[in-house]
């Protein structure tokens, strides 16, 4: 699950990963892996790279609170 509206958030503030990365003090790969939907961040990362990127840090939860809800409501 590729988080395309953090890739945009990047994007529009025009900052490579490693930039994030390195401000967020966390590798460039941690960040790579957190935008691919590889990697969750915890509370911490997630309000520092929000911070940098200028966005509410709990849109990292919110989809996923969303798609379990969804999921629970399915049919068995």
């Amino acid at each position: 699950m590729v988080r395309d509206w953090l890739l945009t958030q990047r994007d529009n503030s025009k900052m490579s990963q490693e930039e994030v990365a390195y401000k967020a003090g966390i590798t460039r790969q941690y960040y790579g892996m957190i935008e691919s939907g590889a990697r969750k961040p915890s509370v911490e990362v997630a309000k520092k790279i929000a911070n940098i990127l200028g966005f509410n840090w709990t849109l990292f939860f919110e989809n996923e609170c969303n798609l379990e809800l969804l999921e629970n409501q399915k049919p068995a």
